[in-house]
């Protein structure tokens, strides 16, 4: 295992197409519910514990080998919002592209072969820190980061946020990551024996509205 791999892919310069998606941010700025610091700090404990968790949880059972199809079967049954499912799949595809070139993997082609259209990110992660040589722990604790770190980095923008003020956010955030990870990968390791069914199903609605509102809009900074 290499942790420096790790780097790699949580890397924001990874070129896996996240810096253009706010998390839900763009949304929850409209709304109202983000306008400062502390607000963006609830935003990313309620996306850290909802689409966060599933997210580390699905990427995890990915590198511990579960099968792909069944993965993104439960992704998708967990993620009640069209444009959030369309959001998630062309996210797998960018990343995908992007892991292909960097890992190259009988698995990673196998999966472009059978989801032509994009599999669910998570998925993707788990099958390109796998294809890497990184553990489980390292697929959930890279899910987790990007939960938040997309909001964090988009209210930057949104918001003229102090930068500062949103990587201390993150900061703050750090042990919160932590267990979530934990439990991701816990919740995973019973997939072989229970199938997805064992994987979390947290529920976010106010995430699965705002996407659903953000996609009608004619202008906005970020695609999802």
């Amino acid at each position: 295992m290499s942790r420096a791999a790790l780097l790699v892919l949580a890397d924001g310069r990874f070129p896996a197409g996240g810096h253009a998606h706010s998390g839900g941010a763009e949304a929850a700025v409209r709304a109202g519910r983000v306008t400062d610091a502390p607000s963006l700090e609830e935003f990313c404990r309620g996306r850290l514990h909802t689409a966060g968790l599933v997210a580390a949880a699905l990427a995890a059972a990915a590198v511990l080998g579960a099968d792909p199809g069944e993965l993104d079967a439960a992704a998708d049954a967990r993620t009640p919002s069209p444009a959030l499912r369309a959001a998630a799949r062309r996210l797998g595809r960018q990343l995908l592209r992007a892991a292909r070139s960097t890992w190259p993997s009988a698995e990673l082609d196998a999966l472009a072969r059978r989801f032509p259209k994009g599999a669910h990110q998570p998925v993707v992660l788990g099958l390109a820190a796998r294809a890497a040589g990184l553990a489980p722990e390292d697929a959930a604790h890279c899910a987790v980061y990007e939960s938040v770190s997309g909001p964090a980095t988009a209210t930057v923008r949104l918001l003229s946020l102090d930068p500062f003020d949103a990587t201390g956010v993150l900061a703050r955030l750090a042990p919160e990551l932590d267990r979530v990870a934990d439990s991701a990968v816990e919740a995973a390791r019973r997939v072989a024996g229970e199938g997805a069914d064992a994987l979390p199903a947290a529920s976010a609605p106010l995430l699965e509205v705002g996407a659903e509102w953000h996609a009608g809009w004619p202008v906005r900074l970020f695609a999802s």
